[in-house]
């Protein structure tokens, strides 16, 4: 008979439970490697039909490893899975990976798409250079608010003009000096790693077809075409493109309950940092793009009627949904198009 697994995964140890024909055969702990659980599932379970775990951190190693060794993985989302794992009268790990075994033998779940070795790896290319840089933007600031506190005002400048102004301030305060040129000796490291990591990036997307598509669009940079190529991996993933937005969490939750049904705020749901980059994207084409398209216009309309932060929330869904069609037919931009999506 075919057994049903549930892996409650940590960082050093991982739950096991597993079941079959409706009863619990085995319960136990293994330490958090793909292939001690593998080699514990050939042993406990020769048969089994489903592996199944919840999205976390090592959710992607697990995925790929387990895949690896032939073992039917299955990573399902956490947010659907916290409902049934609450029902026990007790949380602990044990009975979590029992909650996860039964919805593994009942099927009732639903399967999160792990993206590949080579999407994290460029993946974590932006957020590395995003991070840097807002690491350079707090240093900065934390330089500014330092020395206005004895009353040396940095005037408006960045990069080197930054440099030269806050040196130039401290020519003469040693007492201040080596407090703050530390600071600004990391500040300076920082700004070169991120301007290193943004070379590497815009290299790369220029290499990328898909990238080379998306940034045909006026607004859309390196770091936003990458990220969501990334984030899509694959055209065919999603069967229409209007179901990009809803996944990235642009798209407006409903709550309907008798005779009240009203929508509300976006759902806010998927990657947060492309739904940033998609709103930065839409903000650009509303207020700084000179390229006059039906995009554009039809983003403009929709700003003097319910005024520019919604009417940016819905262009970068529009946005999504044009830039998930143009993956899939590989055409460039077409500012004449209709803005219908």
């Amino acid at each position: 008979m075919e057994e049903y697994i549930g892996l409650d995964v940590s960082m050093k140890e991982t739950s096991v439970s597993i079941r079959q024909a409706g009863e619990r055969i085995w319960r136990g702990k293994c330490a958090s490697d793909p292939r001690v659980i593998a080699e514990l599932i050939r042993k406990r379970a020769p048969t089994v039909k489903r592996v199944v775990f919840e999205t976390g951190p090592l959710s992607i190693w697990f995925y790929h490893s387990l895949r690896t060794e032939g073992l039917p993985a299955i990573c399902i989302d956490a947010r659907h899975a916290k409902a049934a794992l609450d029902m026990a009268a007790n949380k602990t790990d044990a009975n979590d990976a029992d909650g996860l075994a039964q919805l593994a033998e009942v099927g009732f779940f639903r399967e999160v798409r792990v993206k590949g070795f080579d999407s994290m790896l460029t993946r974590t290319l932006v957020a590395a250079r995003t991070r840097l840089v807002r690491i350079t933007t707090e240093l900065s600031n934390q330089i500014r608010g330092v020395m206005k506190t004895f009353g040396l005002l940095v005037p408006a400048g960045k990069g080197s003009t930054f440099e030269k102004n806050v040196r130039s301030l401290l020519a003469d305060q040693d007492g201040l000096a080596s407090i703050v040129l530390p600071m600004l000796e990391a500040w300076r490291g920082i700004r070169i790693r991120a301007a290193e990591l943004g070379r590497q990036l815009v290299r790369d997307a220029r290499q990328s077809q898909a990238c080379r598509i998306l940034m045909s669009i006026p607004g859309i940079g390196a770091i936003t075409a990458t990220a969501f190529t990334t984030a899509i991996e694959r055209p065919d993933n999603f069967k229409k493109s209007r179901s990009v937005g809803a996944w990235i969490g642009l798209t407006t939750r409903r709550y309907q309950s008798g005779e009240v049904d009203y929508d509300g705020h976006i759902s806010r749901r998927g990657d947060r940092h492309l739904r940033g980059l998609l709103y930065e994207a839409a903000a650009v084409i509303l207020t700084r793009s000179s390229t006059d398209s039906t995009l554009r216009t039809w983003g403009l309309k929709l700003r003097e009627r319910i005024g520019f932060k919604r009417a940016a929330v819905a262009l970068a869904r529009k946005l999504a949904v044009i830039m998930h069609t143009m993956l899939k037919t590989g055409e460039l931009f077409n500012p004449n198009a209709g803005a219908a999506a």
